[in-house]
């Protein structure tokens, strides 16, 4: 029999109304988190050359020493020197968020989760074995804020892991540099790992910062810190499965063991479209950004000025999540307007249940027309 802990795994309610519009060419669909940018001419063909050049065989489980190299440097530019022994390539970031918690967590250990987060975070604990705890962010004049006495209380010397994700999906809540600090220092005494997803730490909208803030900026390299990125959503590399993580060189050393009994490695032809990403990275990422905001500034005051819809402007992300005052039921009410309004938002529920009763849209689109017109779909399903 199927261990219970993986049958009664929840499946995705976002998957869940999407198929309720597939097919259906009238949808506007902005319920996953991805742009609808393809991903950029020089990466694609950097992996052609790759495919072409035959290199389709294994590769080193922690990765191309180039690419490494490279990652370190990306790294190191953004947040203070870090060596390529500091990093993993992973065949993905939900992989390398996997293998940090197979490294961390096991069954009866406790990890400490700030919530409401995408699903795949507290699940992957779950399977392992350990037990979550949920400490959820507090909703405060419709904005999403950390609870740092909450969290600092539940973190205790019995917490194996604490883990962040920040920016944040699905709130686009990003932590504080003094909050970063406070939680660090706290999780050094109580002996906690911390797991930082910051895979969004590009999409960060605050005037003059290439970045969002990272724990890699205030850490030492032996702090029990692993830091967790994604190609995906930078550069817009979604379906290539690529990322990478950072963490102290002892354990760095032992996710190579992890890795092999995973994945083996990440395919080198995938790599190499990573590394012409970093090549061109600051040619290429913070144009996207200009778009990416544009985009928000476009669907969050629309958003804003429907009566009954309470929203904030996220600091990073590509997400806004919303509320209608009403609906409750946030699958049902997603699923109305797939069915009524050819409109698709992810509910709230499916990042917990701290989160019922909220949408969340993806303003991440090449034509800011798209987020226009779903405003007024929106607007013509609400009687508005």
């Amino acid at each position: 029999m199927i261990r219970p802990v993986i049958a009664e795994l929840p499946g995705s309610k976002i998957r869940e109304v999407a198929n309720a519009g597939l097919g259906r060419s009238d949808v506007l669909a902005f319920w996953f988190g991805e742009s609808d940018e393809v991903t950029p001419a020089f990466v694609r063909e950097a992996a052609v050359a790759s495919l072409a050049a035959g290199e389709t065989f294994y590769s080193h489980n922690l990765g191309l020493p180039e690419l490494r190299e490279a990652l370190a440097g990306y790294t190191t530019a953004l947040h203070g020197p870090v060596g390529p022994e500091r990093i993993a390539v992973t065949s993905s970031g939900v992989n390398a968020l996997m293998l940090a918690m197979q490294a961390l967590a096991g069954a009866g250990d406790e990890v400490v989760a700030v919530v409401p987060v995408w699903p795949n975070l507290t699940a992957q604990p779950q399977i392992l074995g350990a037990q979550v705890r949920r400490v959820p962010l507090k909703v405060e004049r419709g904005a999403w804020r950390l609870d740092l006495p909450a969290l600092l209380e539940a973190v205790t010397e019995r917490t194996r892991v604490l883990l962040v994700n920040a920016p944040n999906n699905p709130t686009g809540w990003t932590l504080e540099r003094a909050e970063q600090q406070a939680l660090l220092e706290h999780c050094r005494r109580t002996g906690t790992w911390i797991v930082a997803d910051e895979v969004y730490e590009r999409l960060y909208y605050r005037e003059g910062a290439r970045c969002a803030p990272s724990f890699l900026d205030i850490a030492t390299p032996e702090d029990r810190l692993v830091v967790v990125h994604s190609f995906s959503k930078s550069f817009l590399m979604t379906g290539w499965r690529l990322g990478w993580l950072v963490g102290p060189a002892r354990l760095i050393e032992a996710m190579g063991k992890l890795i092999e009994f995973n994945t083996s490695c990440a395919p080198v032809f995938v790599q190499r479209a990573g590394l012409a990403g970093l090549a061109q990275a600051e040619s290429f990422v913070p144009g996207l950004m200009v778009r990416l905001k544009h985009c928000r500034d476009t669907l969050l005051p629309a958003l804003a000025a429907l009566p009954g819809v309470s929203v904030a402007v996220p600091d990073g992300g590509m997400y806004a999540f919303f509320r209608v005052a009403g609906q409750d039921d946030s699958a049902a009410f997603a699923k109305r307007l797939v069915a009524e309004a050819g409109l698709g938002l992810a509910p709230g529920a499916a990042f917990g249940p701290e989160a019922e009763g909220w949408l969340r849209w993806c303003f991440a689109s090449r034509d800011p027309a798209r987020l226009t017109e779903g405003v007024g779909r929106l607007a013509r399903a609400l009687g508005l």
